[in-house]
Parts: C-alpha cells; structure tokens; sequence
C-alpha cells in the first residue's frame, strides 16, 4: 500500500468536508435564526436553538432561556419551541395540556395563527436575505463594469501582438462601436476569428487604432466544480492554445470543438505561466436551461471563457446593487424549479440532482478557488435551501404552512392524528429524496 498516494487523498476528503460543514453550518444558523428571532418578537418562547443533531458538543444559555448548542452530527439544525415534542415542533401533548392560558400563549401551537405563519415563513425568508446580501455586497465591493469599457488589467497570454494598455477605453471592435457593454458584446459576436482584430480606442485622452489579441481569448476564466477540467487539474488562467494539435485563438472555437465530441477524449495543450503542457480529458453531458424556459443537453468540460482583460470597475449605488443581489436570487430560483420541473417530466437527466457527496465537492472545489467562489457558493445554496423548505409537504417549512393555510380557511387545525400521518407521509419523501440523491452521488457520471 503506498501511504504517499493515500495521504494527499485523505487531505482533499478533509477539505471538502470542512467547506461542506462550514457552508452548511452558516446556511442552517440563518435559516433557524430567522424562526428563532421573529419567533421571539411574536412573543414565542425558544427552548433551544441548535446547529447540528445529536450528542451536544458546546452549550450555554442566554437571558431569555434559550439553550444556545452545537451538536456533533453537523447536517442541519433546528429551534425547539415551547410546547414542541421534538425538532419537528409537534405538539407534546402531556407538556402542553399541564400549561397555563398565559403559558400557552408563548408556545408555537397555542399562538395567534399570524404569529405561527410568521415565524415558520421566517426561515426560508432570512434564507433568501442572505442571497441577497451576498450578491448585493459582492457587487458594491466587486463594482460594475465602467461604459464604455476601460481596461483595468491585462490578463498573462502567450506571446502575441498586445498593444492594448491598462487605462485604454475601448470604442470599437472590428470597426463596430463599443459604446457600452452590449454594444462591445454585439460586436464581438460579429467578428471573425483571428489571431489580431482592429481596436479604436482613446488613450490619455487621444483617439488611436491598434490591433491586439482576439476579446475572448480560450482562457480559463472559472471552473465549475465537479467538472472534467477540475478533474484534469486545470487551473484559472490558464490558455489553451490546441485541441488535438490544431491551433484554436478563441473560446468559441474550443467550445465548438467540445460540443462537437460526443464525450470522445480530447488533447488540450495548455499554458501555464510561460510552461506549456498536455492535458486529456473527456467532456461530459450536462442539461444547460434555455433562454425559452427549457432545457438543452450538451458535451461540457466545464471551462467558463472571459475576456482578455479585467475591465475597470465603478462601484454601484445602494440601490442598484441590492436590486442586482434581488436578480441573481430570483434567476436561481427560476431556473431550479424549471429543472425540476424537466426532471419529473423526464425532459432532462435526473443526474441533474445532487446530494450531499455531490455537494460537498462542489463546496471544497469552491472554496479552493477562493473566499469569492465559496461565498457565492453559500448564497446560491442558501437560494436552494429557502426555495426547498417552501415545498408544501409535511415537515417542510412549506407543510407547516399549508396547514396555517387549512386553519385560516376553515377557521380550525388539521387534527393531532391527521397531522401524525401527514407528518409521517413527508418523512418518508424526504428521507426517500434524500436517498435518491445520494444514489446520484454515487452512480451517476
């Protein structure tokens, strides 16, 4: 057995359990804290507050009561009310019966009806919050593009003909103008390729044609986590120069020449940094959402492309970049359900759903990239975890509220027994889902 080989194994399982757990962790503290919070300003009481399931590792309680804990099985948490037999806040019926009118009243089930909807709907709202702020802030410190497009840094290429310069404000490609970044993406759609294209741009306040690199260089610009090119060990920014010996000198014509494959092995020459290399590797089927609301299946390596240099950034208003983080939460949520949705038709792969093994390697392959990749790894999955406990089945946020829904319609709860079997029935999906995806990990390519 060659300990060598098993060690450097052993280290990556680590680390993507710990970015698993982290991200986790923070997405479960949000979620319960928005129950435990709007809960106690609607004059519910929080017997426990905990992160994790099991035997309880840190504990302390604050002024209010509140058992603040971390327990040793970190896959979920929840908020024990008073008056709850168990994490799932149903009734203890003995504890309850024995409380006083005043008592029940700060219970989760003797509370008014708008108080329970309130503090249930919280969870997957502060879950939704936490999306917001994440692409809302990222795009304050981050900043947007400057129009018309200004060269902030030139990114490291291969030797070719650079005559563009940080600073630069580019006018026109290929004699399209460029006056801002629609216009610069139009125009880049309507070039041919080749290894130099005309630019017009303004320098220290002086107009002046230049010819420079291809925009859209086959530069690796992001990686998706999980993927092939991850897998082959490509890194970002580095520049493919060849697919199976023949020159390419544009992401579009790598992209073709995957799409093209049909999952056969492809030789990538590579440079590093001034070092050349080869890498092989097979594209793989991946189902891609359509601007129509649809889906299209095609051959994916996993390489995002970008441009061949960072533009210089402006930072936003309050405004714009809150309604910026409002938009990416809201596309994420779209496109989730619409995958659902292809998947229970049998439209596109049910691959396409992860569990947590799939999950933690995207957590680790993201936190690997850095704090930037990993942090919106957080708000995407915070996006999937509010959407999902919206569901209207039993044990989900969205049950509870399918049965504050019945209670305000009929003016009455469901009843204990109905409630048992209901509670039972949702379970039983979950715990089935949960298998489903977890057989995903493992077995799906």
């Amino acid at each position: 057995m060659d300990f060598a080989t098993i060690i450097p194994q052993f280290g990556g399982l680590l680390w993507y359990i710990a970015a698993f757990v982290v991200a986790l962790s923070v997405i479960v503290f949000v979620h319960e804290y928005g129950h435990y919070i709007v809960g106690r300003w609607s004059g519910i009481k929080a017997e426990v507050f905990s992160i994790g399931f099991g035997p309880v590792l840190l504990k302390r309680t604050d002024k209010h009561g509140t058992q603040w804990q971390v327990a040793a099985l970190p896959f979920g948490g929840y908020v024990k009310f008073l008056g709850d037999a168990s994490a799932a806040s149903d009734k203890a019926s003995d504890d309850y019966d024995d409380l006083d009118e005043d008592e029940k009243r700060h219970t989760m089930h003797g509370a008014p009806l708008w108080a329970r909807a309130a503090t249930v709907a919280a969870g997957p709202a502060f879950n939704f919050i936490l999306s917001i702020l994440v692409f809302s802030s990222m795009a304050l410190v981050q900043g947007t593009p400057k129009e018309p497009i200004e060269i902030g840094t030139l990114k490291p290429m291969p030797e070719t003909v650079q005559a563009l310069l940080p600073g630069d404000a580019i006018l026109a490609v290929g004699g399209a103008e460029t006056s801002d970044y629609a216009g610069f993406f139009e125009a880049v759609r309507g070039l041919e390729i080749a290894e130099t294209v005309s630019y017009e741009i303004e320098r220290a306040g002086d107009a002046a044609k230049i010819d420079g690199p291809f925009p859209f260089p086959p530069m690796v610009d992001g990686l998706q986590a999980g993927s092939a090119a991850m897998d082959a060990g490509i890194e970002i920014g580095d520049v493919i120069t060849a697919i199976d010996g023949e020159k390419i000198t544009a992401f579009k014509q790598m992209q073709d020449r995957v799409s093209a494959s049909d999952g056969r092995e492809l030789t990538l020459d590579v440079w590093r940094e001034g070092a050349e290399m080869q890498v092989t590797l097979a594209p793989r089927p991946v189902d891609l959402p359509t601007g129509d609301g649809g889906f299209e299946t095609r051959w994916l390596v996993g390489i995002t492309g970008g441009l061949l240099f960072t533009p210089a950034t402006e930072t936003p208003g309050l405004w714009e970049s809150a309604q910026y983080g409002a938009e990416r939460t809201w596309f994420i949520v779209e496109n989730s359900l619409s995958g659902l949705w292809h998947m229970v038709t049998g439209k596109i792969s049910t691959c396409n759903l992860s569990g947590p093994i799939g999950i933690a390697e995207a957590a680790g392959d993201a936190a690997s990239q850095g704090s930037d990749s990993f942090i919106w790894l957080i708000a995407v999955l915070s996006t999937a975890v509010g959407m999902l406990n919206l569901f209207p089945i039993p044990v989900l946020d969205g049950g509870h509220l399918t049965f504050h829904l019945y209670e305000a319609i009929t003016g009455r709860p469901p009843s204990d027994a109905a409630l048992r079997v209901l509670m039972g029935v949702g379970l039983t999906l979950m715990l089935s889902l949960m298998v489903f995806a977890l057989t995903n990990d493992l077995f799906c390519p």
